[in-house]
């Protein structure tokens, strides 16, 4: 378990890297789902139980030693995934048409241009 949550700062840490010190913007796009990546992996890490089952179950499966893991960080994380995929889509989106108005992926160059 703690293992998650070292890899999900690793990758947290690691696209803020990016973002902060790269100057090309799609490897800013690149740090921001790297990050988006870490924190879906937290958010599941937080939410799960050793030994736990999926809570979905009949009345006669139910016991007194029955471990249920929580769902609410699993319908957050999915609905994360799929914010996530549209804020890349869209910056790519951004990075193209960048790239087609100034012909360079460099920020340094993007904003000395003044275009």
């Amino acid at each position: 378990m703690t293992f998650n949550y070292i890899c999900a700062f690793a990758f947290i840490v690691l696209g803020l890297y990016c973002i902060v010190a790269k100057h090309n913007l799609f490897k800013i796009v690149i740090g921001m789902s790297v990050v988006d990546y870490g924190a879906n992996l937290l958010i599941v890490s937080i939410g799960a139980t050793n030994g736990g089952t999926a809570p979905i179950y009949t009345a006669g499966e139910i016991g007194a030693g029955t471990v249920f893991v929580d769902p609410i960080p699993q319908a957050l994380t999915l609905t994360s995934i799929v914010i996530g995929a549209c804020v890349t889509a869209m910056a790519l989106s951004l990075v193209i048409k960048l790239y087609q108005q100034y012909g360079t992926l460099d920020t340094r160059e993007i904003r000395r241009l003044h275009g």
